[in-house]
């Protein structure tokens, strides 16, 4: 099993940046982001191809948020840019050791990390 560890969540006013870490114990098939908010289902944000660096994003953060991978360190990273209220919720990194569907999908990820809390201030 893969163990994921994330860093990087805080508090933060609107308009500012945070970075997410997330280093895995080994490399992955495809790496995606997620986050819940209170009361509400978890929901996709982004995903890589870890070999080939394709990216995927949701329309709701298209443009603002980034993410990235290093490939030596076995570390994702999701760069989150002009931060809003409503992106406030615990953010969890995920892999995938092979291909299993949609990105989107929480059901193509076989582990998943602690999750780290994202709070952004209006």
């Amino acid at each position: 099993q893969v163990q994921l560890v994330e860093t990087g969540g805080g508090l933060v006013q609107a308009g500012g940046s945070l970075r997410l870490s997330c280093t895995a114990s080994r490399g992955a098939y495809c790496m995606g982001w997620f986050r819940q908010a209170p009361g509400k289902e978890r929901e996709w944000v982004a995903a890589i191809h870890w070999s080939a660096g394709n990216t995927w994003y949701a329309d709701s953060v298209k443009g603002r948020f980034a993410i990235s991978r290093d490939n030596v360190k076995n570390t994702g990273y999701l760069q989150m840019n002009s931060l809003k209220p409503e992106d406030t919720a615990v953010y969890y990194c995920a892999s995938a050791a092979a291909y299993r569907g949609r990105v989107d999908y929480t059901s193509s990820y076989d582990n998943w990390g602690q999750g780290t809390q994202v709070t952004v201030s209006s």
